[in-house]
């Protein structure tokens, strides 16, 4: 168990210990090194501030503290002094063959010429996820620039099935899910020139690599500090708060209010496309 754990840490004879979960199991762990005399350090998640952001009424709406800054402010704490204002990112991979023959199912290596994007239009939660109808429209209006590349990112057999929907009668646009491996999948965001997704993984994936992200948001809100790291907020599309005074709703979009199923019929499609 936990113990085992702390034991197992402690023979790598650390200096220190971050916690950058804060939570039971982590404190404990925490608290064991802090005892043997180690220098610990943990992150300030502003729960408070947080559910001041999401409640129904009198909303405390104003930005919070970004996770990657928080997550400095430990390393800050133990002596690690961290600069998030001029990031590095890796170069481009270079694609092979192999990869691009996957895309297409054949041993015809495809033109992948002309601009990149990438479309992931799943999240964990319904609350945070794109109507499919209005995701049809942005695609199809992708699409219709013969120069454009789109790639459907998703995984798991219904996904896939709702990205072959999306794909069909364009050309220009492909399915990546279940294609390829995890790691040739992350050569292949590296090689966008923008991804559009929703408040999830792949968001985070792709500003890690250095391209430009444009999110869409239903229930959660870039205020909560989870957007994309080294993303400006015009990146961010948000519901309507003026029809949905409620917003954001939840942190993690687990928590869905009634009534506002629909808010993220608000984000036009015509807007997505010219953000992109």
């Amino acid at each position: 168990g936990l113990l085992r754990l702390f034991q197992d840490l402690k023979a790598l004879h650390i200096d220190a210990f971050a916690d950058l979960h804060n939570v039971l199991r982590s404190k404990v762990v925490r608290t064991l090194f802090a005892l043997s005399g180690k220098k610990t350090a943990f992150v300030d998640k502003g729960r408070a501030e947080k559910a001041a952001l999401t409640r129904a009424e009198n909303k405390n709406f104003k930005p919070l503290t970004t996770m990657f800054e928080r997550h400095a402010n430990v390393f800050e704490q133990l002596g690690f002094t961290i600069d998030l204002s001029n990031p590095t990112f890796p170069e481009k991979a270079v694609l092979s063959n192999d990869i691009l023959k996957r895309l297409v199912g054949n041993e015809k290596i495809p033109d992948f010429s002309g601009i990149k994007i990438g479309i992931a239009p799943f999240a964990q939660y319904d609350s945070k996820v794109y109507p499919l109808d209005l995701m049809q429209e942005v695609v199809n209006k992708l699409a219709e620039k013969k120069g454009n590349k789109i790639l459907l990112f998703g995984g798991g057999k219904k996904e896939i099935e709702l990205l072959d929907s999306l794909s069909k009668n364009n050309e220009n646009v492909m399915v990546v899910a279940g294609k390829l491996q995890f790691k040739q999948e992350l050569q292949l965001i590296s090689n966008l020139d923008v991804m559009l997704s929703m408040d999830s993984g792949n968001a985070h994936i792709a500003a890690m690599l250095g391209v430009k992200v444009i999110t869409l948001w239903g229930a959660t809100h870039p205020f909560a500090g989870f957007s994309p790291f080294n993303q400006p907020m015009e990146n961010a599309l948000v519901s309507d708060r003026n029809l949905y005074p409620k917003l954001p709703t939840s942190v993690y979009g687990n928590k869905m209010v009634e009534g506002y199923e629909e808010a993220m019929r608000t984000i036009l499609p015509s807007e997505v496309v010219a953000r992109l």
